[in-house]
């Protein structure tokens, strides 16, 4: 892999992990088009560290908050009644379903679940899915108003995540407006949510990587680099966005670019 390969796909990482259209699909779909081998399950957990390094530089004044809290109701319990220590037990929470499912389904990740066809039928599916719950969820409620029971829902919906061209963005997204949240709110709750899953997934694959043949320091630490400053952006921009406008052009594009991909499978103009 050469440098430029390598900042391409962190830039793509990094854009499109904070947004519901699959992070995971466009690294898989865009070295295809391009003629590039598939940089392959390991290559792009790692490239998360970057998406990692984004949303924790977002969002430390939050995590800061969080962690102390939670240091405070581990000490004492009357101080988990605080919103930031309910907060952190939510994450907590939530992490749990995505840690099993990876575990478990670790080899068809890597594997038979980077199809394509897979992908670009999740693209569409969740497009729907989104679409649907975009119309009837009522978004009112803030992310203070969490509940145990919402984090591990919305947990459980981060572990569909792990099939490529769901998006983990999108699908806590979907999840947490369907409880009601706010679209902002839901979008703010699944950044946070992604922080200890990314860092799993992603010094979990390091080792591999690190002693891949055809990925050498420099396109390692380009490709970090790019994704780390393309996923700021788009956080800051998706927060913005979704507090006066709805989800319906991510609606749109999952499912453009699904059929497109089908279509391209179809002609043979993709394999």
């Amino acid at each position: 892999m050469t440098v430029f390969q390598a900042i391409v796909l962190g830039l793509v990482q990094g854009a499109t992990e904070f947004l519901p259209i699959s992070s995971t699909a466009h690294l898989r779909i865009v070295p295809a088009l391009a003629g590039w081998p598939d940089a392959g399950s390991a290559f792009t957990a790692v490239l998360q560290l970057g998406t990692l390094a984004a949303v924790v530089g977002f969002f430390l004044p939050d995590l800061s908050r969080m962690t102390r809290a939670a240091l405070r109701a581990f000490r004492d319990p009357a101080g988990r009644a605080d919103p930031d220590a309910r907060a952190a037990a939510g994450i907590l929470v939530g992490t749990v379903p995505i840690g099993i499912a990876g575990v478990v389904f670790r080899d068809a990740i890597r594997g038979p679940l980077r199809s394509l066809w897979v992908i670009a039928c999740a693209l569409i599916v969740v497009g729907v899915a989104l679409a649907i719950v975009e119309a009837r969820a009522r978004h009112r409620r803030g992310t203070s108003e969490l509940t145990t029971r919402d984090a591990l829902l919305i947990g459980c919906a981060q572990a569909l995540a792990l099939i490529p061209g769901v998006s983990r963005s999108g699908i806590t997204l979907l999840a947490a407006m369907a409880l009601g949240l706010r679209r902002d709110a839901a979008a703010h709750f699944s950044f946070l949510l992604s922080v200890p899953a990314v860092t799993a997934a992603a010094v979990f694959e390091l080792p591999d990587v690190l002693g891949a043949r055809g990925v050498g320091g420099a396109p390692l630490a380009a490709g970090l680099a790019a994704s780390a400053v393309s996923g700021y952006v788009a956080i800051a921009w998706l927060l913005r966005f979704l507090r006066t406008r709805t989800t319906l052009p991510f609606v749109v594009y999952r499912v453009v670019a699904g059929g497109g991909i089908i279509a391209a499978l179809m002609a043979g103009a993709l394999r």
